[in-house]
């Protein structure tokens, strides 16, 4: 068969096909009379075999190898195909998502583009201060990458960088808010505490709504920091995993003011304060525990608190009691 039969019924380029003779890859067969390449059936075989070889990503010298060299281990070659592979996706990947947050920029210049990788740059600086300029950065006129900034949130362990990104995360608006809810699945507990800090500090709905998927993570860190923002957000829901925080001794007394924010009408005040007392009654927690419940009560306004203040005066743990005495004290100094 001539050179351009076997171009038409191949698909491989005459060109290619004089590359390949050229690299010692493929040579006709035989001859014809007037000197014209004529390939084999052998050969085409081979043409073939090269061609599949090359749709898996070889180069043309590891193909001549790999056909001609009765010792090439070809599950090594397909083992190294593999790796490289999956570090041209990981590479392509990278660069699909920074494409993807200098569009989200919406950019009207070459300047909009370049401000925007400066500023993705910077986040992934190995200097704490620039990281840090970085997420203080006004780009007033370029905004910032909301994504790359949730990014850089869960995975920042400075806390001075740390703080400064939920910073920007709060006033960059909540389209991070799905990737922060992301990391409250996270295997790596600082991760997952990253995440929910950072909603605790984003406003809006959508921060809340996750916060509130939060308060039944199975992460008792996790569920403090989400009943501590709900609480100061009016979700009455909060008020079992607060009063659990109070027994613990987990930032009670923020847990504590939290109760107190959500006292805010006579009601919710009673409901709060008998909890409270509940507690007191029937749990089995050391004196410890019962003094930072009593202590709780004292942000609770209306009679129910009073009169459990009351009775905690004449409680039979001294500290309990005479915590109780001085906050009734306060309470008719007021």
């Amino acid at each position: 068969m001539l050179i351009g039969e076997v171009a038409r019924r191949s698909g491989v380029s005459s060109r290619m096909l004089r590359h390949y003779e050229s690299l010692g890859l493929v040579r006709p067969s035989g001859r014809t009379g007037s000197g014209y390449r004529e390939y084999s059936g052998e050969d085409i075989r081979r043409i073939f075999h090269i061609e599949s070889l090359r749709s898996l990503g070889l180069s043309l010298r590891e193909i001549g190898r790999a056909l001609d060299d009765p010792g090439f281990t070809a599950s090594a070659l397909v083992g190294d195909l593999v790796r490289q592979t999956r570090e041209r996706i990981a590479a392509e990947t990278e660069l699909l998502t920074r494409l993807r947050r200098i569009d989200a920029a919406e950019p009207t210049g070459w300047d909009d583009v370049l401000q925007v990788v400066a500023l993705l740059q910077a986040l992934g600086s190995k200097s704490p201060d620039a990281r840090q300029r970085a997420a203080l950065s006004a780009a007033d006129e370029v905004p910032v990458p909301v994504e790359a900034l949730a990014e850089a949130a869960l995975s920042e362990t400075e806390p001075n960088v740390a703080g400064a990104l939920r910073w920007a995360l709060a006033r960059s608006g909540d389209g991070g808010t799905a990737l922060l809810a992301e990391g409250l699945g996270s295997p790596v507990a600082a991760v997952r505490e990253r995440a929910v800090q950072s909603l605790a500090e984003m406003p809006g709905g959508e921060a809340t709504a996750q916060l509130r998927v939060a308060l039944t993570n199975p992460d008792v860190v996790v569920r403090g920091y989400a009943a501590l923002a709900l609480g100061t957000r009016g979700v009455a829901d909060t008020v079992p995993t607060l009063i659990d925080m109070i027994v613990e001794g987990r930032n009670d007394t923020d847990a504590a003011d939290a109760l107190s924010v959500l006292a805010s009408d006579s009601v919710t005040a009673d409901q709060i304060a008998t909890a409270l007392v509940d507690r007191l009654a029937h749990d089995t927690a050391e004196a410890p525990a019962r003094g930072r419940l009593t202590q709780a009560l004292a942000g609770i306004p209306g009679t129910r608190a009073s009169r459990a203040l009351v009775e905690l005066s004449h409680d039979g743990e001294r500290a309990v009691a005479l915590t109780a005495t001085y906050l009734l004290r306060l309470r008719d100094a007021q």
